[in-house]
Order: structure tokens, then sequence, then C-alpha cells
């Protein structure tokens, strides 16, 4: 079996005998360790450390001229002979064909996000009476355009 699959056993195993009450995943792995069905992983401090200066990174925002809280920091995942590595570029020096490829990458996480979001809204709907369906709007422009609105009060 692999991870992935022993933590979802292991996740409905405590659902089912805590009755299915939505629950966070720090006290499903104590109960885990603590029955024996979870090991701690051998701990590499680097990869600790590797970690939280990604999430560092992916954090650091500026405030450019117009106002606008952007990213620093751009990554870009590369999978070479099935190893994925990230790579991050600093904006205003990182190549154009690096920012292309951040934002496609991005960009594709949204659509992917968006996809399993309607798929399962679809499904919860189909349980559902029509008056207490679930309406899903994807369209998010007016969203968007409502955080353009900058310090100045214009919308880009």
């Amino acid at each position: 079996m692999t991870k992935t699959g022993l933590m979802q056993k292991l996740w409905k195993q405590y659902e089912k005998e805590h009755q299915y009450q939505p629950a966070g995943t720090r006290p499903v792995v104590e109960w885990a360790l603590s029955k024996g069905l979870l090991e701690l992983p051998p701990v590499d401090p680097k990869d600790i450390l590797a970690s939280q200066m990604a999430a560092a990174l992916r954090a650091e925002t500026v405030v450019d001229k117009k106002g606008r809280d952007r990213r620093v920091n751009h990554a870009v995942k590369i999978t070479k002979n099935g190893v994925q590595s990230t790579f991050w570029g600093i904006f205003g020096f990182a190549s154009d064909e690096h920012m292309q490829m951040s934002f496609g990458q991005r960009r594709e996480q949204v659509v992917g996000d968006c996809f399993h979001l309607r798929t399962d809204v679809d499904a919860f709907n189909d349980e559902r009476p029509v008056e207490k369906q679930y309406d899903l709007d994807l369209n998010f422009t007016e969203d968007v355009n409502e955080r353009l609105v900058y310090t100045d009060g214009e919308v880009a």
C-alpha cells in the first residue's frame, strides 16, 4: 500500500471510530501513532529547513508602485528522470521563460482546483433535492475586479 493509501485508510478508520465528525489531521495522526498504526518518520533537518524556506519564499510579497501586493518569488516545478525539483526565480531577475512557466503552472493549479470543486459540487447536488442544491459560479471576473481596487480607489 502506498503512503497516500495508508493515510486515507487511517483517516477512514478514525472517522468511523469517531462517528464521522469533522476532524483535523493532527488528532488523527496522534490517534494512529497511539494505536501503533503509524510510526514517526526519520527526519532530515535539511528537508525541514528547505520546506520552511519554500513557505517563506511563497509568502514574500511587496507593494508595487500602483499599490498592488505582488509576489516576489515565483516557483517552477520541473521533473527530470522521475525526480521533481522546484526552482525559484525572483521577480525582475528571473527570465521571461521562467516567469511564463510559473504563471502557467499556477493557472493550471487553479483550473485543477476548479475542476475538482465543480465535480464535488455536482456530486453533492446529485444527492440533494433541487431546492437545496448549491449554486457554484466559476466566473471569477467580478471577484478579481473587486480585489483589483487599489489604495487610490481605482480599478486597473
